[in-house]
């Protein structure tokens, strides 16, 4: 259900809606000048909540198993009866009448029991399901650096073996949570109606066990945790190892990695082991005082039954109840193994969710122009990177008029990346302010901002998909006739010819059917679709033939007169016909001007060019 709130904001907007979907909160405005503002607002969000939309689940579960519970406690009072009565009696007909209730309370018992399984398998799969689009939003919400500072691998382990381990401990909690307890603590009860002072037994043995579970749960909780964190440095190295399988035998270092991977699986596996061996003292321990608990049940039975207090069906139904007291702690044991890994693994998760993006909206600003150029505008910016030492760009100051192109230069680890992560908002500056049409990137929305910016990475990423669905992501309300315009201009026809189904072959995940410069040209033509106010080719074309290259650049200069380009480049041929070129060395800008400009400097630039001349 969407919940909507109004309020007036004349100051800056004429008004505001706030909405609810989804379990997030966004707020939209209408500017003064017609425009809408549209954002998605933090909110921290409680796992738990994730399960509102399984009341009624959560509710019939539990209570199909305590009905359950209640007939199997009044199993051992019939079984007593039938003793005591029908077979001291050789009544026939009393024998198969509660024989026949013996039936009847199995059948409906089990009946109640597939109805509480069907709802806890229920609410725990859709309960999984909603925090998994509950956390891939999260992911897609938080900033690079966020990202940065909790990995890949980490972040696929909360995905799929938290996530697992949670649907697995609800599903086991709304069946056995109320029920065992229950028929514990029932079955103490029912002993005291057959028999007070045998029934003492109970007494003295249920609260041990409580401390012995309870005990083993709060050791082993933090522990689980911990098996948790060891699994995500396994999940790293298999991650490390597929994504550079060609560089590790390239460099014969499968032997290496294996030994890694298996100091780093032993590390876990000896903590699994540490953590199984303390879980598994629950059932051995439940079992021996339990049967400690039954030799005393039966020779204090036998002294009463021997004294005439009681009756031999009621020693039968003591011995039911020590029983059941018996089976359902060993459930119990294992729902509370099952549950402390679900809330170690619950608070893994949480932690995502409690965690602030640093891609906040400060101020309001007004909607850029998507069909014209753009200006930006570095003021006097320095970024660092969270415990990455000195800072990548150091007091940057420059600016790219609309319709300008720019080319940037520099070596390795120059900053030339970073900077321009910091136009789409990738990364937030740590001083200064990068500004589009003179206002502050941190003050627009990001769907505004990011729609105003194209982007082609350094490493160029395909989809899984077809050609065509991979260059549709530029617009996808493109036409074919514009789709092929944009491969022609990007020198991409040769890749499409070479397939027999044209545009619409499937590419595999990462383009693995293509070779490195085709991914880039095919990136470049995702781009060139796009059409943005502001196109980035970060260091694009490094794979692409000089030929290439200049074809895809004289089609950038005619298709895209009047709009912003910034080019990343370590060859100069890339760049030289830029309207400005900026020199970067440590993140710092040492040379600005043309190319004619900073040949006639003769600084860093143009000892650049003679080397590569």
């Amino acid at each position: 259900m969407n919940v909507y709130t109004i309020t007036d904001n004349f100051c800056h907007y004429m008004f505001t809606v706030r909405y609810c979907t989804n379990n997030t909160w966004f707020s939209m405005g209408k500017c003064r000048h017609g425009g809408f503002v549209m954002q998605q607002e933090q909110k921290r969000m409680n796992i738990l909540s994730y399960l509102k939309g399984y009341k009624k689940e959560c509710f019939l579960s539990p209570l199909f198993k305590l009905l359950e519970a209640c007939f199997d406690l009044t199993v051992p009072l019939v079984m007593a009866a039938i003793i005591n009565k029908g077979i001291a009696r050789h009544d026939s007909e009393y024998i198969l009448r509660y024989g026949g209730v013996l039936i009847l309370l199995a059948l409906v018992g089990l009946t109640c029991s597939i109805t509480a399984q069907y709802f806890a398998a229920k609410a725990a799969v859709g309960f999984a399901a909603k925090l998994r689009h509950g956390l891939f939003a999260k992911i897609e919400s938080i900033s690079f650096r966020e990202m940065d500072e909790i990995g890949t691998s980490t972040m696929i382990t909360r995905m799929t073996s938290d996530i697992n381990q949670i649907q697995s401990g609800t599903n086991m909690v709304l069946r056995l949570l109320l029920r065992s307890p229950f028929i514990v603590f029932g079955a103490m009860v029912m002993s005291f109606t057959v028999d007070v002072k045998a029934a003492v037994v109970f007494a003295i043995v249920i609260p041990l066990l409580a401390i012995v579970v309870f005990g083993i749960m709060l050791i082993t909780m933090p522990l689980y945790r911990k098996v948790q964190e060891k699994l995500d440095h396994v999940l790293g190295r298999v991650r490390q190892n597929l994504t550079g399988v060609r560089v590790i035998r390239a460099f014969h270092k499968e032997q290496d990695e294996i030994t890694r991977f298996s100091d780093e699986n032993n590390a876990l596996t000896r903590m699994q082991l540490m953590v199984g061996r303390i879980s598994a003292l629950t059932n051995p321990v439940t079992y021996v005082m339990i049967n400690v608990a039954l030799v005393l049940l039966l020779w204090k039975g036998a002294v009463r039954i021997d004294s005439g207090h009681i009756l031999q069906g009621d020693m039968v139904a003591l011995v039911n109840y020590m029983s059941q007291i018996l089976v359902e702690l060993i459930k119990m044991a294992n729902c509370i193994v099952l549950a402390t890994k679900a809330v170690a693994c619950g608070k893994r998760l949480q932690s995502v969710f409690d965690m602030d993006s640093s891609l906040k909206i400060e101020g309001e600003a007004e909607p850029l122009q998507q069909d014209g150029a753009a200006a930006v505008t570095f003021d006097h910016v320095t970024m660092s990177y969270q415990g990455g030492g000195d800072a990548a760009l150091e007091n940057l100051n420059f600016e790219a008029k609309p319709g300008q192109t720019i080319g940037i230069i520099g070596g390795t680890g120059s900053g030339k990346s970073t900077l321009v992560n910091l136009i789409p908002r990738f990364y937030d500056v740590s001083e200064g302010a990068v500004l589009i049409d003179g206002q502050d990137v941190r003050s627009l929305p990001l769907d505004d901002l990011r729609q105003s910016v194209g982007i082609v990475m350094q490493k160029a990423v395909l989809f899984q998909g077809t050609i065509y669905d991979n260059i549709l992501w530029g617009n996808e309300d493109a036409t074919e006739e514009e789709v092929i315009q944009a491969l022609k201009d990007a020198q991409c026809m040769d890749i499409i010819e070479k397939f027999p189904d044209g545009v619409h072959t499937m590419i595999g995940s990462k383009g693995i059917y293509v070779s490195g410069g085709e991914s880039q040209r095919l990136a470049i033509a995702r781009a060139f679709l796009k059409n943005a106010p502001i196109l980035i080719l970060d260091d694009s074309l490094s794979a692409v033939d000089t030929d290439t290259e200049e074809h895809i650049l004289h089609n950038l200069r005619d298709d895209r007169k009047g709009k912003t380009t910034i080019l990343i480049a370590h060859r100069i041929s890339t760049v030289q016909h830029a309207d400005l070129i900026m020199v970067l060395e440590n993140g710092e800008m040492k040379e600005l001007g043309t190319h004619t400009e900073l040949i006639q400097k003769n600084g860093i630039y143009k000892d650049m060019f003679e080397k590569q001349q």
